[in-house]
């Protein structure tokens, strides 16, 4: 085996890095966020899935099952019916990101689907778990400040603004 590469994988050291050193914000979890935010904009009163998934241009059927996950994890009603149509259960400016995404993906981060303070690593990786640890709270300290209301609002938590003016988290590394 070649210096870097992975045993079966056929991949340069480099490139597996490369590939597996991203957050990637999955297409579900995006949506979610983007149509809490349409029933935030919204505000009070039933709004109907396909309102929903024309203005944020989701995938219908994608959305209905997003909008089934929300309820069910308690941030979003509905009714059915001619009057029907989804709003959300608790107020905007009680609603997380950092709950929307749990709500549709599970855990803010994980490492190979265990939680970053479960996972465990011998020799000189043993400090790896530390840093998972710290990317969770990294994305917590973003994602559970910004509410459903900010987003509607149009406006950022000063802690988050400073974060995205910094010219160096527009570049791409």
């Amino acid at each position: 085996m070649a210096r870097g590469q992975s045993p079966g994988h056929g991949e340069t050291g480099q490139s597996a890095r490369r590939q597996n050193g991203r957050v990637r914000v999955s297409a579900k979890a995006d949506y979610a966020i983007r149509a809490a935010v349409e029933l935030a904009a919204f505000g009070d009163g039933p709004l109907k899935g396909e309102r929903i998934a024309q203005a944020q241009q989701i995938p219908a059927n994608f959305l209905e099952n997003i909008l089934s996950d929300l309820r069910n994890a308690g941030l979003v009603s509905s009714r059915r019916g001619a009057e029907g149509g989804y709003w959300l259960a608790r107020p905007a400016a009680e609603i997380s990101l950092a709950d929307v995404i749990r709500a549709v993906e599970g855990p803010l981060a994980n490492v190979r689907g265990v939680r970053s303070e479960q996972v465990e690593y011998a020799g000189s990786a043993q400090r790896l778990r530390d840093v998972w640890v710290a990317v969770r709270a990294s994305l917590r300290s973003v994602l559970e400040r910004v509410t459903l209301a900010d987003l509607a609002a149009g406006e950022l938590p000063e802690s988050v603004q400073a974060l995205a003016s910094d010219p160096d988290a527009w570049a791409p590394h």
